[in-house]
C-alpha cells in the first residue's frame, strides 16, 4: 500500500467536502445515540428499530471514515467509490425512516410527567436525525459525477434508484410478512414472485457493481441493466393490475376496510400498503429505465 503523495494518511478524507460531510454524520449520529440512551428513551419495536438504524449508520460511517483516512480501503476487493455512495444512499433512506417513525411514536405536544425535559430531548433527537439525513444526502450529491468527469455507476441516477428500489422491496416484504394472506389466490402469489425476482436481480446488480464483478454478467453491463429494467417495468405493470384486483375486487377480496379490523393487525391495511409501494416501485423502475437509456446514449461519445 503506497500513497501517491508520500503520506500514509489521506488528508483529503478529512479536509475535502466529502470528509466534512462524513464528520458531520459521525457527530450527529453520536449526538442522536447519546440523547436517546441518556434521557429521550425508546421502547417497543419501533424504538428499537430507530436506535438500531442510528447505531448501524454511525458504526458503518465510522468504519468508512477510518478506512478512507488510513487508505486501507485499497486492500479491500471492492469498488470503494461505488461502495461508499451505495451506503450513503441507503443511510439516507434509513435515517429518513427513523426520523419519521421516532417523533410519530415518541413525541407529543404535551409534556409527560409534569416535565418538558424528556419532550425536549426527543425534539433534539428528531432534529439531529433529520440533520444526519441531510449530511448523508450531501455525501451522495458530492459523489455524483461532474460534467467531464467519470463517476461510479452507483453514483449515477440509475445506481441511486436501484438502492431505493431495493429499500422499497424490503418494505413490501415487511408488509407481506405482517399478515397479508397473499397465498389465498394464484394472482397474488404471482405478484409476490415478481416482487422477489425483481428485488433479487436488483440487489445482484448492486452487489456486482460494488464488488467490481460486473464482468461476470452474461451480457455487457449497460445492456444487461437496460434489458432487466425493461423486464422489471413489464412485470411491475402486471402486478399493479393484478394485486388490486385480487385484493379489493368484490369477487376476490374486500373493496372497503372491514369494520372492527384491529389497527396494526389488519390484512386489508397491509394489502393497501403493498399496493401503494407496488406503484412506487413501478415509478422507480420507469425512471430507472429512462435514466439508463440516457446514460447509454451519453456513453456513446468518446471520453476525453
Amino acid at each position: 500500500m503506497n500513497a501517491s503523495d508520500g503520506r500514509q494518511l489521506n488528508r483529503a478524507a478529512v479536509l475535502s467536502p466529502t470528509g466534512v460531510a462524513r464528520m458531520c454524520q459521525l457527530t450527529l449520529g453520536c449526538a442522536v445515540i447519546s440523547l436517546v440512551v441518556h434521557t429521550a428513551g425508546y421502547s417497543a419495536t419501533y424504538g428499537t428499530f430507530c436506535l438500531a438504524v442510528w447505531s448501524s449508520c454511525f458504526a458503518v460511517t465510522g468504519v468508512v471514515f477510518v478506512l478512507d483516512v488510513t487508505r486501507l480501503h485499497t486492500c479491500l476487493p471492492l469498488s470503494w467509490e461505488n461502495a461508499t455512495v451505495t451506503f450513503a444512499a441507503l443511510a439516507i433512506l434509513l435515517t429518513l425512516t427513523a426520523s419519521t417513525v421516532y417523533p410519530v411514536y415518541f413525541l407529543s405536544s404535551e409534556c409527560p410527567r409534569d416535565s418538558c425535559e424528556i419532550r425536549n430531548f426527543r425534539i433534539a433527537v428528531t432534529v439531529c436525525s433529520w440533520a444526519a439525513c441531510v449530511a448523508y444526502g450531501a455525501e451522495v450529491h458530492l459523489s455524483r459525477g461532474k460534467p467531464g468527469h467519470a463517476a461510479g455507476y452507483m453514483a449515477t441516477a440509475s445506481g441511486i434508484l436501484k438502492v431505493v428500489q431495493s429499500f422499497t422491496g424490503c418494505l413490501i416484504f415487511g408488509l407481506l410478512a405482517n399478515g397479508s394472506d397473499f397465498t389465498s389466490h394464484g394472482g397474488t402469489i404471482f405478484c409476490v414472485v415478481v416482487f422477489v425476482l425483481c428485488f433479487s436481480v436488483t440487489v445482484l446488480v448492486v452487489v456486482l457493481t460494488v464488488s467490481g464483478r460486473t464482468a461476470l454478467l452474461p451480457l455487457p453491463f449497460q445492456r444487461f441493466v437496460a434489458v432487466y429494467t425493461f423486464t422489471a417495468v413489464l412485470l411491475y405493470l402486471s402486478t399493479a393490475v393484478l394485486w388490486p384486483i385480487f385484493c379489493f375486487d368484490k369477487k376476490y377480496g374486500k373493496p372497503l376496510r372491514p369494520q372492527g379490523c384491529p389497527r396494526g393487525k389488519c390484512s386489508w391495511d397491509v394489502k393497501l400498503g403493498v399496493t401503494v409501494l407496488c406503484f412506487v416501485n413501478l415509478a422507480l423502475y420507469i425512471a430507472d429505465l429512462v435514466c439508463s437509456q440516457r446514460k447509454t446514449s451519453v456513453r456513446q461519445f468518446p471520453r476525453m
